[in-house]
């Protein structure tokens, strides 16, 4: 059967795209979803077509035929493995490019943090991120940024330097001086607050899952990734 007999139209669709080169984030925008549901697709994708590499998957789409070696029974371990070893190659790749900046930078901060923010993106397979300075007393400002809305990124220069509440995730990373990890800031009670930045993330944002980082100067916050 070919593959236009297997596959549903978005699952031809998100195949072509990546057998031609696209990442799971151009994917994903284009067709909006999350990069995470491309690849919960593509794990599909390669087990009904039999493939086990991206190569393998070209070829399928272009009309040869499945591997003998790839058995019914063993395909789903095989497409998943498969994706893995992809997903690893896709990360050392990425941060291969940012030891590559960092060491032709010559003191240029705005192209390190800028591939360091880019390589937590595609590691994290994340939509946006952004680098906050901190500048004491739970307040930030917002100093590089990737991949982020227009409207939200109008919104962080208008505040220039603020204060973040105690319960918004960089007012936790300020006191706790820990990782923050919100599965989804709309369900947090703060949402249903007026706290502007929890606003500006979730709704100028966007933003559902959060992630921030802290980034110490020995024992003082010097700012977040946040992602």
């Amino acid at each position: 059967m070919s593959p236009d007999e297997i596959l549903s139209p978005r699952e031809i669709e998100i195949a072509s795209a990546y057998a031609q080169g696209d990442t799971y984030q151009a994917i994903a925008a284009r067709l909006g979803i999350a990069p995470s549901t491309v690849r919960t697709h593509l794990a599909t994708i390669y087990r009904k077509l039999e493939v086990s590499s991206k190569l393998d998957l070209h070829a399928r789409l272009d009309g040869a035929l499945p591997s003998a070696e790839m058995q019914t029974d063993h395909a789903a371990i095989i497409s998943e493995l498969a994706l893995s070893l992809e997903d690893s190659l896709r990360r050392e790749q990425a941060l291969a490019e940012v030891l590559r900046i960092i060491s032709r930078s010559r003191g240029d901060t705005d192209a390190v943090m800028a591939a360091i923010l880019g390589f937590a993106l595609k590691l994290c397979e994340a939509e946006f991120g952004i680098l906050f300075e901190h500048h004491g007393h739970g307040r930030y400002a917002a100093s590089h940024t990737r991949g982020i809305p227009k409207p939200f990124r109008d919104w962080l220069d208008a505040q220039g330097v603020f204060a973040a509440s105690p319960r918004t995730g960089l007012g936790r990373l300020a006191t706790g001086r820990a990782v923050v990890n919100i599965f989804d800031v709309r369900a947090e009670e703060i949402f249903q607050t007026d706290d502007p930045l929890r606003h500006a993330t979730a709704v100028l944002g966007g933003a559902r899952s959060f992630v921030a980082i802290p980034m110490m100067s020995g024992d003082a916050l010097a700012g977040a990734f946040t992602i």
